[in-house]
This record gives C-alpha cells, structure tokens and sequence, in this order.
C-alpha cells in the first residue's frame, strides 16, 4: 500500500490546473443555469477559489511567492463580495420573500 506522501509525490501541476479547470466549468455552469441568488454566489465563489488555485500552482511552478500574497488578495475581496453580496440578498428577500434571479426587477430601474 503507498504511501501518502508518495501519492503526493506523483501530483504534478497539470493535475492542479485541471483541477481549476474543472472548478471554474462547474462555477460557471451555475452561474449560467441556476436562478437562485445564493447559488450563483457560491458559483462565483467555486470560480475565485479555481483562480487561486491556478494562481498558486503557477507561483509554485515558477518559485515565485508573489502568487501567494495575489491569492489573499482575491480572497479577501471575495470575502468582501459575500458580505455585501449576502447583505443585499437578505435585504430583497425581506421586501419581496424570494431570491428568484428571474423575478428580481428591482435593481433595472
């Protein structure tokens, strides 16, 4: 039976990125398709966390560390988006008690 840190041994960085890949379709993919606010906040966030990934693969892959203080950056800003993203979802679905994306016409006029 191998050990873990041989099967991390074997990891390179394709699978890292393809990994992000995969990450960033599916954060898409609910972004596009599903019509509830909160889910197209957690897509936006599958895609933040799929950037960073490929961020700190390619700072790894080059031996840079400036990959790494961009990354925080990303995530304190998607911290930052939640929080208002959140506030605002919370303050429709008292007025109107639905997140539909759909049925939300408030903020086109």
């Amino acid at each position: 039976m191998p050990d873990l840190s041989q099967v991390l041994s074997e990891v390179g960085y394709g699978h890292f990125l393809v990994l992000g890949a995969v990450l960033f379709a599916i954060g898409v993919g609910g972004v596009l398709f599903r019509r509830n606010v909160l889910i197209i906040m957690m897509s936006i966030e599958l895609m933040l966390n799929a950037a960073n990934l490929t961020i700190l693969t390619f700072a790894r892959m080059h031996g840079d560390m400036g990959g790494h203080s961009f990354a925080m950056i990303v995530i304190a800003v998607a911290a930052a988006e939640v929080a208002v993203g959140l506030a605002i979802v919370v303050a429709i679905f008292r007025g109107r008690r639905h997140i539909d994306v759909e049925r939300m016409n408030i903020l086109k006029h």
